[in-house]
């Protein structure tokens, strides 16, 4: 089975939460037209990652600007409980594509937001969500932390997916609770733009003997508003520069990466290859050594079927 895939790397109309609805909508649609069945969009990408934002606060002191600019973000965030996700749930049934995009999300009754990944069908709509388990440094402001209920797994008609959100993919155990589920496309949105990130995706893809779709935004400073601009005035202008990529169970780069410019990667998964590629090498088959570890992932639900059944 082959499968086209779509690794989106842009920018987002920054703190504007319709506008930038609007703008998946525009690239999916485009991206749909090439064939495309599965796309991916970065982490946060509605309504945008706050690079460079501190909210006023530092150790021991908020400050009430800060509080309101929180306040702005929360208000642009998406909940799931929205006409929001009904329109991305319209968008990949009337284009017939998978969609998995990075979100800023809020919730009813709870003042807490949460870094997340929406995993939606174009049959079925929402599959399922996963939450970033640890936000990096800075990012523990603005963002709380999920538990083991968020490391989500979906077998597909295109494949099993699953994926971790920036730096989660530096837990090895976080990426082990990914391979346990036997996942064939990993997807990691992020906002890590250094040219080492793409060794990162190709230890993945070589450890896991899966495809992993690595996608971040573009970025650069004179793309936020205007009322925004003092707050990044010691940012670099190409404040992320992108290094989205598309890498094979090998290792091998299929697509990518893309530096300093906004786009699109196009390629064609053989899904084939997972099963040549464990010849020698199987993370959770003939190369673990049950008899000596041991790994549990706790509260990780079990693989959820895309016909509304579940196994494990």
């Amino acid at each position: 089975m082959k499968v086209k895939v779509g690794v989106v790397q842009d920018s987002p109309i920054f703190f504007d939460k319709d506008q930038t609805i609007k703008k998946i909508e525009e690239i999916t649609q485009k991206c749909a037209k090439q064939g495309c069945e599965l796309l991916v969009f970065p982490e946060s990408f509605v309504p945008g990652y706050p690079r460079g934002f501190s909210f006023g606060a530092t150790i021991g002191n908020r400050t009430e600007q800060g509080r309101k600019l929180f306040a702005e973000y929360h208000e642009n965030s998406l909940d799931l409980e929205s006409e929001d996700l009904k329109r991305l749930e319209k968008l990949a049934n009337t284009q017939n594509i998978y969609l998995v995009i990075g979100v800023t999300e809020k919730q009813e009754n709870n003042g807490s937001l949460y870094c997340s990944m929406l995993y939606i069908s174009p049959t079925e709509g929402l599959l399922g969500v996963h939450r970033k388990i640890k936000p990096t440094g800075t990012e523990r402001i603005v963002w709380g932390e999920a538990d083991g209920e968020s490391l989500v797994t979906f077998k597909t008609k295109i494949g099993k997916l699953g994926g971790l959100i920036c730096w989660e993919n530096y837990m090895p155990l976080a990426r082990m609770s990914m391979y346990q589920k036997g996942i064939e496309i990993h997807i990691a949105p992020t906002a890590d733009s250094r040219p080492a990130w793409t060794a990162t995706m190709q230890n993945i893809a070589l450890e896991g003997r899966c495809f992993v779709l690595g996608c971040n935004q573009y970025y650069t400073k004179s793309m936020y508003p205007k009322r925004f601009q003092s707050l990044v005035k010691d940012e670099p202008e190409n404040m992320c520069p992108g290094g989205s990529v598309i890498v094979s169970p090998m290792g091998k780069i299929i697509a990518g990466p893309l530096f300093d410019e906004a786009g699109v990667l196009i390629a064609e998964l053989d899904m084939n290859e997972i099963n040549e590629s464990k010849l020698d090498f199987d993370v959770i088959g003939h190369y673990s050594r049950n008899d000596i570890f041991r790994f549990e992932a706790k509260n990780q639900p079990e693989i959820k079927i895309e016909n509304n059944t579940s196994k494990k």
